[in-house]
């Protein structure tokens, strides 16, 4: 067979039989293409349904409410109009025809909607904010009602008051973290009226957590070595800037800073600590020492 006619009929097979392996890498995401992740009832929003797909495969879509599938096969789904109990996590799947079947993707992660049927929203930041950030919040307030003040709760206690629906907390602290809602208020008629709106919950994550260090006798033993670990948490807002690591031995530098998270030691017994600095920001946090004692042999006190 000729060499062209046979790549050809190789690439037609494979769109038409994708390996099942392929389709179980691809999680689709939920994308918010308009409205919120909290509206009021009578209010729409707009979810569409992404697969990270580079072959440019077509897709038709299941959506889900929960444990509960939608009628809907369309990339995007759309709540019109919607009613309190449309509220619900929403993820949704891609499906495509093969020669062997429908075959499907991973579900996605859930995209978490909330139909409210009061008369204030508050609406926070949309992920997670990062200590340092500034939070904005907005009360919002059914209909066209001239606010003319808002108070800002955290955990039922007033942060703040004042005219304007849009309220920030700037530099942002984990102590910020908390369950947040808002009152709103507008004179009509010589009366005051005042709503409130349901809690709404606020994460605040540090942008480099404390390391812990593991160490791995095992794996190296036979070489006499062992290999160091340092495992923390890094969240910054893209790009992010690269973290750099230092090990330690009873307080003494082990070589130089690495962008490596682990790295191979002469075994000994000894204290054994990390530290992940990222120089950008000026951070730089040291994890708890470990003590490391040969097997069989008693740990020095």
């Amino acid at each position: 067979m000729n060499t062209t006619i046979f790549l050809l009929v190789l690439s037609t097979l494979f769109q038409v039989v994708v390996p099942q392996a392929l389709l179980n890498s691809l999680k689709p995401v939920v994308e918010l293409v308009s409205g919120d992740t909290r509206i009021f009832s009578g209010e729409s929003v707009r979810l569409k349904c992404r697969v990270p797909d580079v072959h440019n495969f077509t897709w038709s879509y299941l959506w889900f409410r929960g444990s509960k599938q939608l009628p809907s096969t369309e990339e995007q789904l759309v709540l019109w109009n919607a009613h309190i109990t449309e509220s619900g996590k929403f993820y949704c799947q891609g499906v495509r025809n093969s020669l062997v079947g429908k075959q499907h993707t991973l579900q996605s992660e859930p995209r978490e909607i909330t139909v409210d049927g009061g008369w204030a929203i508050l609406q926070g930041p949309r992920h997670a904010s990062l200590v340092g950030d500034v939070m904005e919040f907005t009360c919002r307030v059914r209909g066209t009602r001239k606010v003319n003040e808002v108070i800002l709760y955290k955990d039922g206690v007033e942060v703040m008051r004042g005219p304007d629906p849009h309220l920030y907390v700037a530099n942002a602290s984990l102590e910020d973290q908390g369950m947040y809602s808002c009152r709103a208020s507008w004179d009509k008629n010589m009366l005051t009226h005042s709503v409130i709106s349901a809690d709404t919950p606020v994460q605040v994550l540090e942008i480099l957590s404390q390391p812990v260090l593991e160490i791995d006798g095992q794996a190296l033993d036979s070489l006499g070595l062992l290999i160091l670990i340092c495992h923390h948490q890094y969240n910054a807002h893209a790009p992010a800037p690269p973290v750099y690591y230092y090990f330690y031995k009873d307080n003494k530098r082990l070589g130089m800073a690495s962008s490596e998270n682990s790295t191979r030691v002469k075994r000994a017994p000894g204290e054994y600590s990390c530290m992940a600095n990222v120089h950008k920001f000026g951070l730089m946090r040291k994890s708890e020492p470990r003590r490391f004692e040969e097997p069989g042999r008693p740990a020095f006190l």
